[in-house]
């Protein structure tokens, strides 16, 4: 499921195409049935039940024709519906493998879904409030803490996405109160029991006391500093906030964006597809609504729901990929290179997006590509990703990055013509394993699972690998440093420490990135002006060192960084490096 925004207070929009929403016989949507039989609900409570048989506070049956005001409270959870409504039940089997079995809501989600057999207007729904409460998450449990009567490390798993989602109903989305009131009560209810359904009601009816405002307003208050109040108020942990104002200056920008930055990780990412080049067209998704990327050729950006509807996509000629993802592979292919250009290199390859754009673009200009990855399952999905290609332009291997030069050896026999097992290549990919701080607009849970500590764990691996892409590359070849993380640590620092070695040569990244770029209205780069993602890196040499300032740095050698509240992509980060 295409994850959009629904009804969401915050300025975002409904989807585009409102008239496919299912309507029955009655001629009405799905969300007017859903909002009438909360209503219906709550005026019953409010009627006393009519002729219902009841009970009374001592658990005693009252007379059937009894029209008499109950004796007991009309809020009870007893007296409201026991049934989870659909789209709610889809959203809550989501959030729970997701706080359960550390699962990913972009991959379980369409599933269930389908499973649920929910039409376009419920599936939206429960898209919007399974990714809206997700990126809230932070939020909403400050919230939770100065209403529940227990800590929150004491509330059940369970019963805390209960009251997450129902806090994200209340504060915002266009749900009355009295509908996210009863259906929170009803779905925990039907999925946890009576106890926890008793809880929720309690503690949902405090936070619905106060306004959106008013709760952030009391959040902002109780912060120590700054860097609490934005992490509150965004939603993210605090040491991500730091950590992300701190890569904006690392990259040449104003901490001052990081209001921006942060409210653009909490957007809903567009879904940007791409024809493989010689392989793949746009037309069918143009039929369905799609619109022409800005940024890069070959792409369109899509909000027409399933991809999977998409004949091309199915067949893997189309596919989805984020548009910064795009260009730094368009990039590694523009990047001038003398002598042969045959022998291409995906190191780290898995899901197999980028090798698969690099294989279509290699493939036009007769080279070959190997296609590396550590882990089996993953080396599975490159290898799906590839399948609209010639077998005879592309190997898929297993094994570890780091060995690279053993598992060409070992594979010698399967190595497409022209490649040699002690081959030296001619330009090499290397997207490294990282934090995945770029993405967190994508994958909003990773906010919440994710330490500094996972970054230092990080940072040697990066280093290796870089340095097993140079011993594989053949001198004046060109290597693509790539991660999803602008985090100065994964970045900057191992761009420093590779041009320490004296290996290679830092190129001039950011005009290879604009070349590759669209040209915008004014007929310059779209990457040109304010948007410029260049940044000149320092490097200390330490006295001792034989290697000199000239043979690393040029007067232009840049890195590039894109950023989703400049740029609209994932926070992506580029270094081109030449082989000396």
């Amino acid at each position: 499921m295409t994850e959009r925004r629904y009804n969401d207070k915050n300025g975002s929009r409904n989807p585009r195409n409102r008239g496919a929403s299912s309507k029955r016989f009655d001629g009405k949507t799905s969300e007017q049935r859903r909002n009438e039989r909360a209503q219906r609900s709550h005026d019953g409570m409010k009627r006393g039940g009519g002729g219902a048989s009841k009970r009374n506070k001592n658990g005693h049956e009252r007379n059937r024709k009894q029209l008499s005001s109950r004796e007991f409270s009309a809020t009870a959870p007893s007296q409201r519906s026991r049934s989870a409504d659909p789209a709610r039940l889809v959203a809550f089997e989501v959030l729970n493998a997701v706080a359960q079995n550390d699962s990913y809501a972009n991959l379980v989600l369409p599933g269930t879904i389908r499973a649920h057999h929910l039409d376009h207007r419920d599936a939206g729904f429960a898209t919007e409030l399974t990714y809206g409460t997700l990126r809230s998450q932070g939020t909403y449990d400050a919230i939770l803490a100065h209403c529940a009567d227990r800590p929150l490390e004491k509330i059940g798993t369970t019963t805390l996405v209960v009251l997450r989602m129902g806090v994200h109903q209340l504060l915002s989305m266009r749900v009355p109160a009295h509908a996210a009131l009863n259906q929170s009560v009803a779905l925990a209810r039907a999925q946890i029991g009576g106890g926890p359904a008793n809880f929720v009601n309690a503690v949902l009816r405090r936070v619905s006391e106060r306004s959106r405002d008013d709760w952030y307003a009391r959040l902002e208050a109780d912060a120590k500093d700054d860097t609490e109040k934005l992490a509150l108020a965004k939603s993210h942990p605090t040491w991500i906030v730091r950590s992300m104002r701190q890569a904006l200056a690392a990259h040449g920008r104003s901490p001052a964006e990081i209001q921006d930055l942060l409210e653009a990780d909490n957007q809903a990412p567009v879904v940007n597809l791409i024809a493989l080049p010689g392989i793949g067209d746009l037309q069918e998704a143009f039929e369905k609504g799609a619109v022409e990327g800005e940024l890069v050729e070959d792409s369109a950006l899509y909000s027409a729901g399933d991809l999977g509807r998409l004949k091309s996509v199915r067949e893997g000629t189309v596919r989805a990929q984020d548009v910064g993802s795009q260009l730094v592979t368009r990039a590694l292919a523009a990047a001038p290179l003398e002598g042969q250009d045959s022998a291409w290199l995906d190191l780290c390859a898995g899901p197999g997006g980028k090798a698969a754009l690099l294989a279509a673009l290699g493939a036009q200009r007769g080279a070959r590509v190997v296609a590396n990855e550590s882990a089996a399952h993953r080396a599975k999905l490159v290898s799906q990703s590839l399948r609209p290609l010639s077998h005879d332009e592309y190997v898929v291997l297993t094994g570890d990055g780091r060995e690279i030069s053993q598992t060409l050896a070992q594979n010698a026999e399967r190595l497409p013509a022209g490649i040699e097992p002690e081959q030296k290549f001619d330009r090499v990919l290397v997207d490294v394993p990282c934090s995945g701080l770029g993405a967190l607009r994508r994958r909003p849970e990773a906010r919440w699972r994710k330490s500094p500590r996972d970054i230092a764990d990080l940072l040697p691996l990066q280093r290796q690998l870089l340095e097993a892409a140079c011993e594989v590359t053949r001198p004046g070849g060109v290597i693509a440093y790539v991660t999803c993380s602008p985090h100065a640590a994964e970045t900057q620092n191992i761009v420093a420490e590779i041009l320490e070695t004296g290996k290679v040569r830092l190129l001039d990244t950011q005009s290879i990135l604009q070349r590759v770029a669209l040209p915008s209205d004014e007929g310059r780069s779209a990457l040109a002006g304010d948007k410029a993602p260049g940044y000149r890196p320092q490097v200390r040499l330490k006295k001792s060192s034989s290697v000199r300032q000239e043979d690393i740095l040029g007067e232009a050698s840049t890195t590039a960084q894109l950023w989703p509240h400049i740029h609209g992509t994932d926070a992506m980060f580029l270094a081109l490096f030449r082989k000396n």
